[in-house]
């Protein structure tokens, strides 16, 4: 029997984005207030928790967060990474409103934008990368969180101990319960080789195409933001794609001289998924199921008889 690990990884990934968001405004120096953090998961829960009641009347169910406060807290973990990853990566100065409309369409798209996969629907679009994307493309203004934010105030040996916690951490959760190590390790490999293909090409520098896979920023996206399990392949090979996909997108944004690129790619290429899971599905609906040939008339008359 396959053990279902999305609920532990959901749980432990939760609680290393609120360890990271407490330990970044008190001692990092996150530039985000706290007001905004606040308005982004009460933003959340309330969007989550108001399409649940939507999608369980009209389908004539218990609403799943019922039960208990057990189930409330495994309902609303998806929710609350959201809020803290869009509160975390965008920077909108010291407005409110971008980070809730961030929040507010990350959250829907998992009821809107979903497609066939086996016998439900699920969402096929990275619900954080979504809004984050779709916010940069709504106020032109909005920018992401400066990478230096992550490692500002800290010194010495801390600047290599924290992105080397972020990596152990990120490798044993995506290797023990994401299980998107193929994809990991496709994505890096296909970045690093689309830095060089540019360079050979475009004649750009080499070690700037490189440069971004030092940051922190560059990290997280790496292990806690395109391995998403529910808007990724499960099989290894289809996660290789996947993951080279993205870095493939990435470089054709970047010869367009796209800003943002890596989440504008991660948007592309969970569209074009999505895409082709909503063909499958509908070729699997209208596939003609195989009916019983009838009996000739006469077989028919004397069995009657």
């Amino acid at each position: 029997m396959i053990q279902d690990l999305r609920l532990p990884a959901l749980r432990r990934f939760a609680i290393a984005i609120s360890v990271l968001n407490i330990f970044g405004h008190a001692v990092l120096g996150f530039e985000q207030s706290l007001a905004q953090l606040f308005a982004s998961l009460a933003t959340a829960y309330s969007v989550e928790i108001l399409l649940e009641i939507i999608d369980a009347w009209t389908s004539g169910r218990r609403p799943r967060f019922m039960g208990g406060l057990k189930t409330l807290v495994d309902f609303m973990l998806p929710s609350h990474i959201t809020g803290l990853a869009c509160a975390m990566l965008l920077y909108a100065n010291d407005r409110i409103m971008p980070i809730v409309f961030a929040a507010t369409v990350a959250i829907a798209s998992k009821a809107i934008l979903r497609a066939q996969v086996g016998k439900g629907k699920r969402h096929f679009f990275n619900p954080s990368n979504f809004g984050i994307a779709t916010t940069l493309i709504v106020f032109p203004w909005v920018g992401i969180a400066p990478p230096y934010q992550f490692t500002e105030n800290l010194g010495g040996i801390a600047h290599i101990i924290v992105p080397c916690i972020f990596i152990f951490t990120g490798s044993l959760l995506n290797t023990k319960f994401t299980r998107r190590l193929p994809l990991i390790l496709a994505w890096l490999g296909a970045f690093a080789l689309q830095a060089v293909i540019r360079n050979l090409i475009a004649g750009g520098s080499l070690t700037g195409g490189l440069v971004p896979m030092t940051g922190v920023a560059f990290l997280l996206f790496t292990f806690y933001m395109i391995t998403d399990p529910g808007t990724t392949p499960a099989k290894p090979v289809n996660q290789v794609l996947f993951g080279a996909g993205v870095a493939f997108t990435y470089s054709v944004l970047m010869a367009l001289h796209v800003t943002f690129g890596l989440f504008f790619a991660l948007v592309i290429v969970c569209a074009v998924r999505g895409a082709a899971l909503m063909l499958l599905g509908t070729r699997k609906v209208r596939r003609p199921t195989a009916v019983p040939a009838r009996e000739p008339a006469p077989v028919a008359l004397r069995k009657a008889v």
